[in-house]
């Protein structure tokens, strides 16, 4: 077996790990969106009124930011496909911008909602109608772990960021941060369908 034959091996081996991974993270929020929908069916009328708690202008900023940032990294992996590093680099540099940009956003968010009384086992929530509490039990826990998500795909942008400079990612060698670019989208459509679900729930 040639060098370069084990080399695609390995590369194949490594995107058919992350496909594998990605479709347990889907069964995850998948799981999740179905307890939600449960949940809507019993007490609409008091997630609807949760929703409207909620900013809608946060919630489009950040869908706003992650599809920015979906592009960028997009854009990232074909410029270092064409040996462009700097390129690569920069775009690369203003995902991660980006991502933090989502996470000091939600910081503020959330942290105005606990400043009106809002968040698990409050008592305005506890004193208030048990559905809207489930509402808000289920956003925080949602978009808690989706943050957490965007936490772990900064780190593998990183991580991405200094392997390039190290050039263990080449034109020849961008696996790792392909894999890293396909998190991060997962990442961004999970966002997208948690947008409407909790900001535009009717």
């Amino acid at each position: 077996m040639t060098t370069e034959t084990a080399h695609t091996m390995d590369n194949t081996g490594s995107r058919f790990g992350m496909w594998v991974f990605l479709f347990t993270e889907i069964m995850l929020f998948g799981g999740l969106f179905v307890l939600f929908a449960a949940y809507f069916n019993e007490y609409q009328t008091e997630f609807i009124s949760g929703g409207k708690e909620l900013d809608v202008i946060f919630g489009a900023a950040n869908t706003l930011i992650l599809l920015t940032s979906s592009f960028t990294v997009a854009a990232s992996i074909t410029a270092i496909r064409k040996n462009e590093v700097k390129h690569a680099l920069a775009l690369l540099w203003a995902t991660i911008g980006l991502g933090a940009l989502f996470l000091v956003n939600k910081y503020f968010e959330w942290g105005h909602k606990f400043e009106h009384g809002i968040y698990p086992n409050s008592d305005k929530l506890n004193s208030g109608p048990v559905g809207e509490n489930i509402f808000f039990g289920l956003y925080y826990i949602i978009t808690g772990l989706h943050g957490l998500h965007i936490v772990i795909g900064l780190g593998a942008l990183i991580t991405a960021v200094i392997l390039m400079k190290r050039e263990k990612v080449t034109a020849e060698h961008y696996v790792f941060l392909e894999n890293s670019g396909l998190y991060w989208h997962l990442v961004d459509l999970i966002w997208i369908f948690l947008f409407p679900l909790f900001y535009l729930v009717l």
